[in-house]
């Protein structure tokens, strides 16, 4: 058969967005940020406002975002990127600002500009990759990190008593009047990447219609940080990560959608 008939665009599965660079992935193999990468690029392209989309990401595995998107992008210090997109979005309201964080960085040393940002609902969107660990300096344990999930800094487990307990950051910025869509998806599956898009399509529509803040978690793995194979770390994200950090639209049009409370505790 000619190549031509194979690659008819009624024929094509999937298409490689023209707004990644040709810089080959860095990230460990298995690694969910990857995908997150393309769905985002995916969305901007389609909707065709790459020249006023701007990025900001900071320090963590994230840093590596400005490598592979091709938009205007600034590093933000650790935790800061929420501050820095709030004064790019106002000095620019008619561009697309968003962040895209790890957990370490917008659960803990972050902490104070994500819920601030959330609470006066600025016009950009917070991409928040949730691995439950901080994947980039060592594995240490993350604000996010589970109930007797062992890191580097909790070799024997997350104990309560001494360590506290995990905080579902996604919960909390949803009951702030400031937000407009709240919403945790993930990247594993197929089906999964689907639902990630159409999430990452309606925060972009907020934006659009500078109703207020929109923020998307992606549950991931960190097969290196968990030290597991790819595939044991996405079957031990989905018995152990998802019934802690349910996936599903929390809030929609500024309106919860579903029962905080018993997801809190």
């Amino acid at each position: 058969m000619d190549i031509n008939e194979i690659i008819k665009p009624e024929n094509l599965v999937f298409k490689r967005t023209e707004l990644m660079t040709d810089k080959t992935l860095s990230y460990c193999p298995g690694c969910g940020h990857g995908t997150a990468h393309h769905l985002i690029m995916e969305v901007v392209e389609e909707l065709g406002i790459q020249a006023d989309t701007i990025g900001v990401a900071p320090v963590g595995c994230s840093v590596l975002a400005y490598e592979f998107m091709d938009i205007d992008m600034t590093q933000a210090a650790h935790g800061r990127a929420p501050a820095v997109a709030t004064g790019i979005k106002r000095l620019w309201p008619d561009k697309y600002v968003f962040t895209y964080q790890g957990d370490g960085d917008l659960a803990a040393i972050g902490t104070a500009e994500t819920i601030h940002a959330c609470n006066r609902g600025e016009n950009i969107i917070i991409f928040f990759v949730n691995n439950g660990i901080y994947g980039m300096t060592g594995g240490q344990m993350a604000p996010t990190t589970l109930e007797g999930m062992r890191s580097s800094t909790s070799p024997y487990g997350r104990d309560l008593a001494s360590m506290g307990h995990p905080i579902k950051m996604t919960e909390l910025i949803a009951q702030l009047p400031g937000t407009v869509y709240v919403t945790r998806q993930a990247v594993h599956k197929a089906a999964n990447v689907r639902k990630t898009k159409k999430a990452i399509h309606k925060a972009f529509e907020v934006a659009k219609e500078k109703k207020g803040l929109a923020f998307v978690e992606i549950v991931s793995n960190c097969n290196s940080g968990w030290k597991m194979t790819p595939v044991d770390s996405n079957i031990w994200m989905e018995e152990n990560m998802f019934p802690f950090y349910p996936l599903g639209d929390i809030k929609v049009d500024g309106k919860i959608v579903k029962d905080l409370m018993s997801d809190l505790m």
